[in-house]
């Protein structure tokens, strides 16, 4: 392959995700992978991408696979599929003009990251009365939440992923930190302006930093905490269980990946009732088993804590979470409701 080629390869590898979010926009993000129908942008679930991984080699991100006909290839290859490239240079060229409107990525990845979202973060305002209190009630969650957990920012910016342009919308964020407390990310859940939904954009839910090993943390480390995946779903839990510190992990792979607080011994996961949610659940509580750390899923009646929520209210929901939790933890956490 000619260098300048291997050089443009490995720069989109560096941006997979948003090479598929532009040229593969009838897929969507499934753990660590791209999924959609085939490399020409049809709906489906043939093609998977890999959106994480090494830059170059074995496992390598942008590399993908169709299941139905057997093709492989890099993310030079969408790229060609999706202008109807006949010349290689053709390619090349749309490539560059995407690495140049997307600009490049800067060297020092975690840090600067995590810089930047402690930055946005304490340039955003408590969520009481604002849009983000809001949209957090229209989803049945009226537990107190912790101000340097989450915050409200009225004119939080996005790359729009058709235009590439930077747009701005009311956004609800959530703090990403580590087991020491230090915010290694964020994750932005763009608003509509009165807050009663999600923004009508693309990706309403943006992540920033260093999300993997790490969680949105709702109350402080201790001997028995519950992990799950969303932030509403840990939210709702709470609403049932105010005195149980939880982890929103963001999603099924990070879950699967998250890093144990040291004084944990009962860890209760709490898993979306989906393919991806009960497999990150297995895998964390192999990784646990290890670490000679006790674990035991709570499981929802429906897609996930937040439905059950909305649906059946938080008195049944604490109900349906007495049956799956010890005796000790029953007394210690649910007896604590309406306190």
């Amino acid at each position: 392959m000619h260098e300048r080629t291997v050089e443009i390869v490995r720069s989109l590898a560096e941006r997979a995700e948003d090479v598929c979010r532009l040229y593969l926009s009838n897929g969507r993000k499934i753990g660590g992978y791209w999924i959609v129908g085939d490399r020409r942008n049809a709906k489906g679930r043939s093609l998977y991408l890999r959106l994480q991984g090494p830059i170059s080699g074995k496992g390598a991100r942008g590399k993908w696979t169709d299941g139905a006909t057997g093709e492989h290839g890099d993310l030079l290859d969408i790229i060609a599929s999706a202008i109807g490239a006949d010349r290689h240079v053709d390619a090349l060229v749309e490539a560059e003009r995407f690495l140049c409107v997307c600009r490049p990525l800067p060297k020092s990845n975690n840090q600067q990251r995590a810089s930047a979202a402690a930055r946005l973060f304490a340039a955003a305002e408590p969520i009481s009365g604002t849009p983000a209190e809001t949209y957090l009630r229209s989803r049945g969650i009226d537990c107190p939440v912790i101000a340097e957990v989450l915050r409200y920012h009225p004119k939080c910016y996005y790359r729009c992923a058709e235009t590439y342009r930077r747009l701005a919308a009311p956004a609800m964020l959530a703090a990403v930190t580590d087991n020491t407390g230090r915010i290694t990310g964020l994750m932005r859940t763009y608003l509509s302006a009165d807050g009663s939904q999600k923004a009508q954009i693309d990706s309403p839910r943006r992540a920033m930093g260093a999300l993997a090993g790490n969680g949105v943390r709702l109350g402080p480390n201790d001997d028995v905490m519950a992990v799950g995946e969303g932030v509403e779903t840990m939210l709702s839990l709470r609403t049932a269980m105010p005195t149980l510190s939880m982890i929103a992990a963001l999603s099924a792979a990070h879950l699967a990946a998250l890093i144990p607080p040291a004084q944990l011994r009962r860890f209760y996961i709490a898993a979306d009732d989906d393919a991806a949610g009960r497999n990150a659940a297995a895998r964390l509580a192999e990784r646990l088993k290890a670490l000679a750390i006790e674990t035991s899923q709570l499981t929802p009646r429906r897609k996930d804590f937040n439905d059950d929520l909305i649906a059946d209210g938080a008195d049944m929901l604490a109900a349906h979470l007495a049956d799956q939790v010890t005796a000790d933890d029953r007394q210690r956490f649910l007896s604590a409701r309406g306190r």
